[in-house]
């Protein structure tokens, strides 16, 4: 039995989670994953890949092959702008599909205070007029992932929440294509950009140690929340 269903993107996300858990590396409905107990309950996390179209189909996959009590998305997510501090974690209050207008609400978790507005969408927002025009729509950070897994959580009838953690203050595409579409680093296009432009291998770096510091706190939050 599945009491709780952890949503990663990607594999950085997923590993403080499942050592948090004491959860064990295993294929999750198709999809890489881990699996255990925390206590009496049954725990397993999934790792969808990154963007809308992966994060539908593992989850469609997952809650086609289990039917867990509550379904958590867990991660890192980019802030739209500088006073909202790295680490500052995102329980929000609604999610919007970015790319259709869809608004869900998540399930409230115990000891988080949900508030503001999480923005998903498929592409990579950079502008700097489009993201004022969502800070004044109350949207406090972006993310890839988030509504897709909610769409899904809702037409199976699934509670589900959300929580992440600000990592960056806007990566930009050369940073984002760095990684596979599963979320694990491409060695080569790391290599090659870090030929191409050495002078911002710091700043790589840098974001690198942010995103691994977000995905721990991350974890920390949502196992806390959900198994106490």
């Amino acid at each position: 039995m599945t009491d709780v269903a952890f949503v990663c993107a990607m594999p950085m996300e997923a590993r403080p989670l499942a050592r948090r858990l004491g959860l064990s590396r295993s294929s999750v409905a198709g999809s890489p994953g881990y699996r255990g107990r925390v206590g009496p309950r049954g725990a397993v996390v999934v790792v969808t890949g990154m963007g809308p179209r992966l994060a539908t189909a593992a989850t469609q996959r997952l809650l086609a092959a289990v039917t867990p009590a509550r379904v958590i998305v867990v991660g890192i997510a980019g802030a739209l702008v500088e006073r909202v501090p790295l680490g500052t974690v995102i329980v929000p209050e609604v999610v919007v599909d970015g790319d259709t207008g869809d608004e869900y609400r998540p399930a409230a978790m115990g000891g988080t205070e949900a508030r503001g507005t999480l923005w998903t969408s498929g592409s990579l927002i950079t502008g700097a007029e489009a993201l004022a025009h969502l800070d004044g729509q109350g949207v406090i950070a972006l993310d890839m992932e988030t509504a897709a897994v909610a769409a899904v959580c809702e037409a199976y009838g699934t509670p589900w929440s959300v929580v992440r953690v600000i990592s960056d203050h806007g990566a930009d595409e050369q940073v984002l294509r760095l990684n596979h579409p599963d979320g694990t680093p491409d060695l080569r296009a790391v290599a090659r950009f870090v030929v191409a432009h050495p002078g911002r291998v710091p700043a790589l770096a840098r974001l690198g140690r942010d995103a691994n510091r977000a995905a721990r706190r991350a974890a920390e939050v949502a196992s806390t929340a959900a198994v106490g």
